[in-house]
């Protein structure tokens, strides 16, 4: 089953529809389904498709040559160099008449880091040869430094080349809850809360299991698919993986600012921000500030931004032990009935208010545009003391601003939780128009609702309301 993707499929069908030489640069961390992708797109298109590994140049050089073979129906051909393998791409190209020719490099950092040569290869070709023919090449990589830089940046000799990029990123919570589709709001929740949006993880999950079955298959139990993800990810993705492990065990425990996490795993605070710099580029750690302040705040916060990692580090990586000694179904159990989690699954509830002002802003249901987003914390001169807003969404031209409160509890005193909002009106300066937005595990009640059915600056959302349309 494909799911979700449309905006990205619309982009490769336009280039694909054209009768000129397009070159789309397709990147993303592993297990985000950028193969996936591809895949469903070519169904029903003939394409070569060629995906390297890692092996030296010469062997990926005859494996291409052998793709090459099949797709062009011609008996296998003994290139002698990259150069002679990318020529005769040319020359077929510049014979190919009809419907566009798709060719696939999948993988390609594999390839180019073998064969350094490869983007001026490429790049030779494209200029001399592919750019006036009707041929879409596909580049596409897990090692997003490498895409960044030796693809897309400005030093890369394939630089200027591309006629579009895609840097897939995980679903939100409500494609990733198309997955599960059969189950609750609230396990629609849970399961975002602890799988995240990335495809790979979700796929696994089994729809006759519960949510903790689920959980205990795939992650407390030392044959569990997810068991060892994370640090599997970080052997494969990055040098010195320890260090980046230690690092988000750090985040993990509460360590938010780059000095913290140095003192507490023993690193230069100067070498640590390289491996912050380096999670941040994986989108697996993210630096906050609270809405409006400069990027230097010193009141930046760093937390782990991706869910299954949040979940990972701070549920299972602390009962190893445990889970290696045979109790991983009961530890799985009593996670999920834990204060600790429900604690844990209302901060990643937010991070789901925020994906839903999205989607509404897009289906015309949000008086503002959200330009700008994030989250406030700081001081309430007012009330003279401490205070946050979980969500804050705002149109500076338009001087309008969304403030949330994002309440994941059985049940709310729902006039204290308007009224505590409301306090929080003019704390963020610059904006005339205020829309208070309440975003509650459960429906408010009917009382709460009529009172303010006809005040257009009140917005209530429930659970059920935000997953209702998946």
């Amino acid at each position: 089953m494909f799911i979700g993707r449309q905006h990205e499929l619309i982009a490769l069908q336009r280039m694909y529809d054209s009768k000129r030489f397009e070159m789309m640069v397709i990147y993303g961390r592993r297990r985000v389904g950028k193969t996936a992708l591809i895949d469903h797109f070519l169904d029903g298109k003939t394409a070569l498709y060629f995906t390297a590994r890692q092996q030296n140049s010469r062997l990926i050089l005859q494996s291409f040559a052998m793709a090459i073979a099949a797709y062009f129906n011609q008996p296998e051909v003994d290139f002698r160099s990259w150069d002679n393998a990318i020529d005769y791409l040319v020359s077929q190209a510049r014979r190919h008449a009809g419907d566009k020719l798709v060719i696939v490099l999948d993988e390609f950092p594999y390839a180019a880091e073998a064969e350094p040569s490869l983007p001026s290869i490429l790049q030779i070709a494209i200029d001399h040869g592919l750019k006036d023919t009707n041929t879409m090449l596909i580049l596409s990589g897990s090692n997003q430094g490498f895409m960044e830089s030796k693809v897309l940046g400005v030093h890369s000799p394939l630089y200027g080349r591309r006629t579009g990029q895609i840097k897939l990123q995980p679903f939100d919570c409500f494609d990733a809850a198309r997955f599960v589709e059969h189950c609750t709001a609230e396990d629609a929740v849970r399961y975002y809360a602890t799988f995240g949006g990335t495809p790979y993880y979700l796929a696994q999950l089994d729809p006759q299991l519960s949510y903790e079955q689920n959980v205990a298959m795939l992650c407390f139990d030392q044959a569990g698919l997810l068991y060892e993800e994370p640090m599997m990810m970080l052997r494969e993705e990055l040098k010195s993986p320890a260090i980046y492990d230690s690092i988000l065990q750090a985040v993990s425990n509460g360590c938010n600012t780059p000095k913290i996490i140095a003192d507490h795993i023993g690193l230069e605070p100067t070498s640590v921000s390289f491996y912050l710099k380096t999670l941040e580029e994986l989108r697996l750690i993210e630096r906050s500030i609270p809405f409006g302040e400069k990027p230097t705040s010193r009141k930046s916060r760093i937390h782990i931004k991706d869910p299954f990692f949040a979940y990972w580090y701070r549920f299972v990586a602390p009962n190893v032990t445990l889970i290696e000694t045979g109790s991983g179904v009961e530890i799985a159990r009593k996670t999920a009935e834990s204060a600790v989690f429900a604690t844990y699954v209302g901060q990643q509830f937010e991070t789901m208010c925020m994906q839903w002002i999205f989607r509404a802003f897009r289906s015309g249901k949000l008086p503002l545009m959200p330009v700008l987003t994030g989250k406030w914390w700081g001081n309430n001169p007012l009330k003279r003391e401490e205070t946050d807003i979980d969500v804050v969404a705002a149109e500076p031209d338009e001087k309008k601003i969304l403030l949330g409160e994002c309440k994941w509890r059985n049940t709310v005193n729902e006039t204290e939780m308007i009224a505590s909002l409301r306090d929080r009106i003019g704390l963020i300066r610059g904006y005339r128009e205020t829309t208070l937005a309440f975003f509650t595990k459960n429906p408010v009640h009917e009382t709460t609702l009529a009172k303010y059915r006809n005040d257009p600056d009140m917005i209530f959302v429930c659970a059920d309301d935000m997953f209702r349309e998946r």
